[in-house]
C-alpha cells in the first residue's frame, strides 16, 4: 500500500535520461553477420522467377534465406483462437504489398549484404491493385485474396462480425430523427525510435538465443518455434528495453527470420531495419469506415443504432479479425442504446498489413462515436453533455453483446469534464448518478435491456 497514490520513479528511467539502457541494437557479439532483406517493389504482383545463386556466390556473404527454407512458412499468430494462417513468413509465388518480404542475405557487413540483395535475380508479372475498402464488394474491384476481398472466418463461418439486439426496424419506426455520420480515421505509423531489429545467436548446444524488442516475448516465442517447428525448449528468448512498440512490435516482424539465417550460417545474425523499411513494411493502425446511423427523439434519447464498418486489414488478416471483434463490443461507446443492427467486415486490400496500436479496435470506434453524439446534440439543438448525460451508462444496463454493467464510469466522467470546462450543467444532470435506472431515467424503451444481479 505503500506505492498507492505515491510518486515513484521509473525503475528504467536513469538508464533513459543518461542513455546507458542497453537496447538489442546496442547488443554485439563475436563473428556477428549483417543481414539485409529483398522486398516486394510492387503493391501486387505474382514472381514469375527467382534465381539466388549470383548472390550466393558472392564474397562475404554466408546464407540466402528464401520460402524454401522456411520448414512451416505460412503460420497464424492467432492460429491458438481459430483465426486460420493465410501470410507466408517470405512471399512464394506472389507479393500482396509493396514492401513485403521476400529473400535475406546475411553478410560480413551490411554493405556486402545489399549488395547480395541486388544481386538476386527477380521477375513480376504486376496484377491490378486495390486500396479502397469501400471498393473491395464491387464484382469488378480487383481480387487480392484467396478467401475473397475480405475475411470469412468468423464463428460459424460468417463473412463478417454482428450483432443484433433489440428490434431496430422497430426503433426506427419511433424516432423523431434519423441521424447519421460517416468517420474515416486514416492509418497511423507507430514511428517508434527504436526500428524492428534482431539478433539471433547459435548456440554450441544446438539452442539459439534471440534478442528480440518484441512487446509479447513468450507470445513472439511461440511463433517463432511454429515456423522454425521446433520445441520452446530450443529457443532462449532475450526481451529487455523496447524501444517505443504502442502495439507494433507483437508482429514478430524480424525475429524468424534472422534465426532462420543464424541456423543457416551457423553464425549470430542481426538484422536491423532502416527507417526507410519502418515507414514502408511495417504495419500500421488501420484505417477504418464506419457509418453510424441513429434513431433518435426529439428529446435526446438514442432508440437505436445502425452500424457498418469496414477495417481495412492490408493485405493479410494478422491481428484484425479480433481488433473487429473489440471494435463491435464497443461501438455503442459509453452509451446505452437497446436496438442495434452492427455489421463489422474485416476487408484485404495491398497496403501493409495492419496490426495492434493503443486500443486496438476501440479507439477508432470511441472516435466515431464521441464525434457522431455531438452530432447528435447539434442537430437536436441540445447540450452535447446533456446529451450524453441522458444516454450513458449506468448498473444494470447492458452492452451490445448483453453484458451487465455493475461499475459504469460515464456518468462521473462526464460530470467531471464539464466541470472542468467551467460547463453548468441543469440541476437533473448536475445530480445524475450511475444508480440503477427509475423514473424519468428508464423509460419504456430502455426496461427490456435491463439485467438485474443474479440475472
Amino acid at each position: 500500500m505503500k506505492a498507492v497514490g505515491a510518486r515513484l520513479p521509473r525503475y528504467d528511467a536513469m538508464g533513459h535520461v543518461t542513455g546507458t539502457t542497453q537496447f538489442v541494437d546496442d547488443v554485439r557479439v563475436p563473428r556477428m553477420l549483417w543481414a539485409k532483406m529483398l522486398r516486394s517493389p510492387h503493391h501486387h504482383a505474382a514472381i514469375t522467377r527467382m534465381d539466388t545463386s549470383r548472390a550466393e556466390a558472392m564474397p562475404g556473404v554466408r546464407a540466402v534465406i528464401t520460402w524454401e527454407d522456411v520448414p512451416l512458412l505460412t503460420y497464424g499468430h492467432l492460429e491458438a483462437l481459430g483465426i486460420p494462417a493465410d501470410e507466408p513468413l517470405l512471399a512464394k509465388d506472389e507479393v500482396r504489398y509493396k514492401g513485403q518480404p521476400i529473400a535475406l542475405v546475411a553478410a560480413e557487413d551490411v554493405d556486402t549484404a545489399m549488395a547480395g540483395v541486388d544481386a538476386i535475380d527477380i521477375e513480376y508479372s504486376e496484377r491490378p491493385a486495390l486500396f479502397d475498402v469501400r471498393k473491395a464488394f464491387d464484382s469488378d474491384s480487383a481480387q487480392i485474396h484467396p478467401w475473397g476481398n475480405w475475411y470469412p472466418h468468423f464463428e460459424g463461418e460468417m463473412d463478417r462480425r454482428k450483432i443484433r439486439k433489440g428490434d431496430i426496424d422497430e426503433a426506427f419506426e419511433q424516432a423523431d430523427k434519423i441521424i447519421s455520420g460517416v468517420y474515416r480515421p486514416a492509418a497511423i505509423e507507430h514511428v517508434p525510435v527504436e526500428t524492428q531489429v534482431c539478433l539471433a545467436v547459435p548456440e554450441s548446444d544446438g539452442r539459439l538465443t534471440i534478442y528480440s524488442c518484441t512487446q509479447a516475448l513468450y507470445f513472439t516465442m511461440g511463433v517463432i518455434a511454429a515456423h522454425l517447428q521446433v520445441p520452446l525448449n530450443k529457443l532462449k528468448v532475450v526481451g529487455g528495453t523496447v524501444g517505443g512498440g504502442f502495439g507494433g512490435k507483437v508482429d514478430t516482424a524480424s525475429d524468424t527470420v534472422s534465426a532462420l539465417a543464424a541456423m543457416k550460417a551457423g553464425r549470430p545474425v542481426k538484422w536491423r531495419w532502416t527507417r526507410e523499411e519502418e515507414f514502408l513494411a511495417s504495419s500500421t493502425r488501420a484505417p477504418w469506415h464506419m457509418e453510424i446511423i441513429d434513431a433518435v427523439t426529439d428529446n435526446g434519447w438514442i432508440l437505436g443504432r445502425k452500424m457498418l464498418t469496414l477495417h481495412d486489414s492490408g493485405a493479410y488478416a494478422r491481428f484484425s479479425p479480433y481488433g473487429v471483434t473489440k471494435h463491435s463490443f464497443h461501438h455503442t461507446g459509453a452509451y446505452t442504446i437497446p436496438n442495434l443492427h452492427f455489421d463489422g467486415y474485416v476487408v484485404f486490400t495491398n497496403r501493409v498489413p495492419t496490426t495492434a496500436m493503443r486500443g486496438f479496435g476501440v479507439t477508432s470506434i470511441s472516435f466515431a462515436v464521441e464525434t457522431h453524439m455531438s452530432r447528435v446534440a447539434n442537430e437536436l439543438g441540445m447540450d452535447p453533455y446533456e446529451v450524453r448525460l441522458l444516454n450513458a451508462n449506468r448498473i444494470n444496463d447492458t452492452s451490445p453483446n448483453r453484458i451487465r454493467y455493475t461499475d459504469p464510469s460515464t456518468v462521473d466522467v462526464l460530470q467531471s469534464l464539464a466541470g472542468a470546462e467551467g460547463v453548468q450543467l441543469e440541476g437533473a444532470y448536475a445530480g445524475m448518478t450511475r444508480d440503477p435506472r427509475s423514473g424519468d431515467l428508464l423509460p419504456d424503451h430502455l426496461v427490456g435491456q435491463l439485467k438485474t444481479e443474479g440475472h
